[in-house]
């Protein structure tokens, strides 16, 4: 087989704690990487930008952020499409109030407002954990839908309630605003995707992620040791914060660039990213794009293959998509809790030693 590690010797202690220490994987993620900037651009069209790329980009970083709170630190959260929402509105006003500022930014400061109201609803897992941390998270949900429904100044006091992205630019090429092409929205959603990845990905191999790792195996443990439980939990929802305002910015400003709240970040929003990362994996960075990509191309593949070949009326295919989530869910949770990048994991190990028996 090609999978294999035979004559890949590490010379220091650098390369052996890599990211990639195996070189089919590390040419593997290059390869990927030049296929994302190199060769999608010039191929893209709307209905794959729309149908698939943007929703799996942006979904993605809503992923790697509720991961690194749920999955690496063990808070429970079903806060996140409120706080999409944060990062939705605060990118909204920014681009209202400051046009003359690149939307680059904007989303940026928009990550970090969320990071902020991230971190005020989540002082309670200072004192609460589990069942009554969801239930606080949740109410979150709900506040904040009702404060940007309820506040006309969030909405800059429109008649309908909806806020509309205003265009704006990078290197003059329109990345939000109705004359945009999809070569561009998706290469603005790809460069905050992968360093969205980079960043997620050295803070949870590093002292940072140890801290919310013990944290969440054994908090009474973890404090014992010197582990301090505010920073550890504090941080876990600010970062989380960061990456979901980030995704919720460009979710309103860059995908569908006109919302309403109740709609666009309801309870549902967050139930779709939770199932994400625990269909994908939790505590794995990997997990939260395999959940992503998961739920974005199944109503596609059942759309193609339901309604266009096999004629079956649209409201059969989306019950049936409920009914396949469900009984996922279920499976990974009952015969596999890490989800797909467990699986993935124990093929590449399989891989690694065929044919021998493992």
């Amino acid at each position: 087989m090609f999978y294999r590690e035979a004559g890949d010797f590490k010379t220091s202690y650098a390369t052996d704690n890599q990211t990639f220490p195996i070189k089919f994987d590390r040419l593997g993620y290059f390869t990927v990487m030049a296929v994302a900037f190199l060769v999608i651009p010039f191929i893209i069209n709307d209905y794959w930008a729309n149908a698939i790329f943007l929703p799996f980009l942006i979904y993605a970083i809503a992923a790697l952020g509720l991961n690194i709170l749920v999955g690496y630190c063990g808070q429970v959260s079903l806060g996140t499409g409120g706080f999409m929402a944060v990062g939705a509105y605060a990118c909204y006003k920014l681009m209202t109030s400051m046009p003359e500022v690149n939307i680059f930014f904007h989303v940026l400061i928009s990550g970090g407002i969320t990071g902020l109201v991230c971190v005020i609803f989540g002082l309670p897992s200072l004192r609460i954990k589990g069942f009554y941390l969801a239930v606080a998270t949740l109410a979150a949900q709900f506040f904040l839908v009702w404060l940007f429904n309820r506040v006309p100044w969030f909405y800059n006091y429109s008649a309908s309630g909806q806020i509309n992205a205003p265009e704006r630019t990078v290197f003059g090429i329109p990345v939000t605003g109705p004359n945009t092409e999809a070569w561009a929205t998706y290469l603005f959603c790809l460069v905050f995707v992968v360093v969205s990845a980079l960043i997620a990905r050295n803070l949870t191999r590093g002292m940072a992620g140890r801290k919310w790792m013990a944290i969440r195996d054994m908090d009474i443990a973890a404090e014992i040791i010197g582990v301090n439980p505010l920073k550890a939990k504090i941080s876990a929802f600010a970062v989380s914060g960061f990456f979901v305002g980030v995704s919720g910015a460009l979710f309103f400003s860059v995908y569908l660039g006109a919302v309403e709240v109740g709609e666009a970040f309801g309870i549902n929003k967050s139930f779709l990213v939770l199932f994400m990362i625990i269909i994908g994996g939790l505590g794995s960075i990997f997990g939260s794009f395999a959940g992503a990509a998961f739920l974005v191309l199944l109503p596609v593949v059942l759309k193609v293959v339901g309604v266009d070949w096999l004629g079956w009326p649209t409201d059969i295919v989306a019950h049936l998509q409920l009914v396949i989530v469900g009984g996922l869910i279920i499976l990974f949770l009952i015969l596999e809790p890490h989800g797909l990048a467990q699986l993935w994991r124990v093929t590449k190990q399989k891989l690694r030693l065929w044919p021998f028996p493992h």
